[in-house]
């Protein structure tokens, strides 16, 4: 019985998005998820602000790189999270996991409020997908 579940966070860039959910997760749910992330277009940095916004809550994003998404990263993951703004059914032909699309915006080349804004609605995501999958474990032990 599998009580960690490897998520796979997917944006565009790998600079903002996916990675505050990455390190979010790693935050607040090391518990249940064993995350990572990718871009479908890596820019090969995270960006400042998604390094600030992350640290105004005491998240760390260190060891995290930004990185293009590969077969072996999607073999490797049991959920998907879409990020990308686009329905998951267009990005992936035949997933290898089930894929959630969260709707979060994009932040990259806004200001600090909108990192701000988009950080606090991952944190209520990744906070929810967490409750999930702790339910489902509990749900499993007691079976």
């Amino acid at each position: 019985m599998a009580t960690h579940t490897k998520v796979l966070f997917l944006c565009i860039g790998n600079a903002c998005r996916s990675q505050m959910a990455e390190a979010i997760a790693r935050h607040i749910a090391a518990d249940v998820i064993v995350p990572s992330s990718a871009g479908l277009v890596a820019f090969g940095e995270i960006a400042p602000l998604t390094l600030t916004v992350l640290g105004e809550h005491g998240i760390s994003a260190e060891g995290q790189r930004s990185k293009s998404l590969r077969p072996e990263d999607m073999a490797a993951a049991d959920l998907m999270i879409n990020m990308t703004g686009r329905a998951g059914a267009s990005i992936f032909t035949e997933p290898t996991a089930p894929v959630e699309d969260w709707d979060v915006g994009d932040p990259y080349g806004f200001n600090l409020a909108v990192y701000r804004a988009i950080r606090d609605r991952i944190e209520v995501l990744v906070e929810d997908l967490a409750r999930r999958l702790r339910d489902q474990v509990n749900a499993q032990q007691t079976a």
